[in-house]
């Protein structure tokens, strides 16, 4: 799949395409249903099948204050966009200058000079341009004037199994009660967190239980607890030692969240390895895929405690882990 980030990087023989706009966080069970036909349909008709996402997320733009906590970041909703067979994705820097735009302006720039739609696919509810003045009949009548056909989405194929439809929203849900099988059944595989692995003030390593402390980057923050997780290193930036480790995914017992029995006052993200030790990890870009729940953070009173905390919650990880 190829990725461009403005109109001058688009290629001059792109297209004829079919064009699909939208945040796809999460890039979930219905995001894919949808993606999937929409790349299968463009098959069919010998054209390319492209969507148009944006960053950061207009939410963010317009009201600052208030940032959205989207379930993933630009890297993995490209990296799962990729997975529906998408030809290409135009990642838009959504800026006021773009959000500026007239409907008809952003239709005619990126859709039918930039992209060379032959067809458009939006949902019920899409808005564009300027104030969010352009919606699906704005769309069908730029379609006629440019030539282009346009398809609404048929929801039916991102209603789950219970009967919900598939939402970005529901994930969300799941993440802040824990629910981190139910969640992965949304998003149609495990949660996931990236970053990178900084220094902490080494406690772990001084009671058994050494951690890589990780700087998390992208990705929703979900319940805080003891998880179940894998720990995989995607970027060895530069470390000799760690280009051995990566793709290779790590069974790790995560603790996220305030340190209350040694007085923690910030939030910490910190995956114990499982069964290995001695692992370059300093400073690599990591992924973490959260499995499940075990526990809320809790004061135990002193290390004695946690340390015995601690061996039952590996011992747990690993068990479910298996």
């Amino acid at each position: 799949m190829q990725v461009w980030h403005s109109l001058a990087e688009l290629p001059r023989d792109l297209g004829p395409s079919v064009v699909t706009i939208g945040n796809f966080d999460g890039v979930h069970r219905g995001h894919q249903a949808v993606l999937e036909r929409m790349v299968a349909d463009a098959r069919a008709r010998g054209q390319v099948a492209i969507a148009v996402t944006f960053d950061p997320h207009p939410k963010a733009v317009h009201d600052p204050a208030h940032q959205p906590e989207l379930v993933t970041g630009v890297v993995d909703r490209l990296e799962r966009l990729a997975q529906t067979g998408l030809d290409g994705v135009l990642v838009i820097d959504y800026t006021l200058e773009f959000a500026s735009q007239t409907a008809e302006e952003f239709v005619r720039a990126y859709l039918v000079e930039g992209l060379r739609a032959a067809c458009v696919v939006v949902g019920h509810d899409t808005r564009f341009g300027r104030g969010n003045a352009g919606d699906v009949d704005t769309m069908r009548t730029l379609g006629e004037q440019y030539g282009f056909a346009v398809e609404v989405i048929d929801d039916a194929c991102a209603v789950s199994e219970s009967g919900r439809r598939w939402s970005s929203t529901w994930v969300r849900e799941l993440l802040e009660k824990g629910d981190l099988p139910s969640a992965a059944e949304v998003l149609g595989r495990p949660h996931r967190l990236r970053g990178r692995v900084v220094h902490g003030d080494k406690l772990g390593r001084e009671i058994g239980f050494p951690t890589a402390n990780i700087d998390v980057s992208a990705g929703m923050i979900p319940r805080h607890g003891v998880y179940a997780g894998w720990l995989t290193v995607v970027d060895a930036r530069g470390s000799a030692g760690a280009e051995a480790l990566v793709g290779e995914r790590l069974p790790a017992a995560v603790s996220l969240g305030l340190n209350y029995t040694v007085g923690g006052t910030d939030l910490r993200v910190e995956a114990f390895i499982i069964d290995r030790t001695g692992l370059p990890l300093y400073d690599t870009e990591v992924t973490l895929d959260l499995v499940k729940w075990r526990r809320p953070m809790l004061d135990f009173g002193g290390l004695d405690a946690l340390v015995a905390a601690l061996t039952e919650d590996v011992e747990w990880c690993r068990s479910v882990l298996a």
